[in-house]
């Protein structure tokens, strides 16, 4: 199945538009995990198995995970989401944004060494820093269109000939640069307005929406904003509101509570 294909499928099977963010922090670990060889991995295997009939992707974030010479954790732990749940897309949170035979192994690592469903791509070096990815036509490309960061709107909201750059992003990759049918774009929560327009430019793609929970979007604004016709085509991330829910050996059943609470409230705007 193609990436899109698996999304669909986890909406439907899970009811679900729930993404969860795996973005591992050892410093906030309950006190059993901490000085364990693979603390990362066994924390965020508990997390996923929590909850991995409430969401429709798994979304880990690489840095978490180099930054602590990881990733071959961040391996096991892909490897075990298809394992153990198979047709839930797993997103590497990457960024990755660079051109030619670099961005091409870039593409190998996401796709081939990580073996996710989908890498996000920054695309701001342009169409150059997107077709390495669309080589693997069954992957999900997920690019950073409008970021739920303030200082996004420092460039995304200049200019360009009569439309705001992150527009632009939002047109080229619905209208030329979509050649597999499996670019998504990442749209923040902390934009509603924006995510409307982004929903208006690019119809039925799929969108990657961070920005609940801890950074404060609001889930009905971001819901009614984002929502296809039929009531899907969204990605919404939280990530520390439900891995770090519980702080002892509890920490699983109280994210699965904080996961089941955020599906529900997505679902109640749907």
């Amino acid at each position: 199945m193609t990436f899109t294909e698996q999304l669909a499928a986890a909406w439907q099977k899970n009811d679900s538009q729930l993404c969860v963010g795996l973005d591992p922090d050892p410093a906030k670990f309950p006190a059993h995990l901490k000085g364990r060889d693979d603390a990362i991995f066994e924390f965020c295997k508990t997390i996923v198995d929590a909850t991995a009939d409430l969401v429709c992707s798994f979304k880990p974030q690489i840095a978490y995970f180099a930054a602590r010479r990881a990733e071959d954790q961040l391996e096991a732990l892909v490897a075990h989401i298809h394992e153990r749940h198979p047709g839930i897309p797993v997103i590497l949170d990457a960024k990755r944004g660079d051109i030619g035979s670099t961005a091409e192994q870039y593409a190998v690592e996401a796709f081939e060494r990580f073996r996710a469903d989908a890498v996000t791509v920054n695309p701001y070096m342009g169409r150059d820093s997107v077709e390495p990815y669309l080589a693997f036509p069954d992957k999900g490309v997920i690019l950073l269109c409008r970021t739920s960061n303030a200082g996004g709107s420092d460039l995304q909201f200049l200019d360009v000939g009569g439309e705001k750059l992150y527009e632009r992003v939002a047109r080229l990759a619905a209208e030329q640069w979509n050649t597999t049918g499996q670019i998504g774009l990442v749209v923040g929560a902390t934009f509603p307005a924006e995510i409307a327009r982004v929903r208006e430019i690019v119809g039925e793609m799929p969108l990657l929406v961070p920005g609940i929970g801890a950074q404060g979007g609001d889930i009905e604004a971001t819901v009614k904003a984002g929502r296809t016709a039929a009531g899907t085509g969204l990605m919404i991330n939280s990530s520390r509101a439900i891995l770090y829910a519980g702080k002892g050996e509890d920490y699983a059943s109280a994210a699965r509570l904080a996961a089941r609470e955020t599906r529900d409230a997505i679902n109640a705007h749907r």
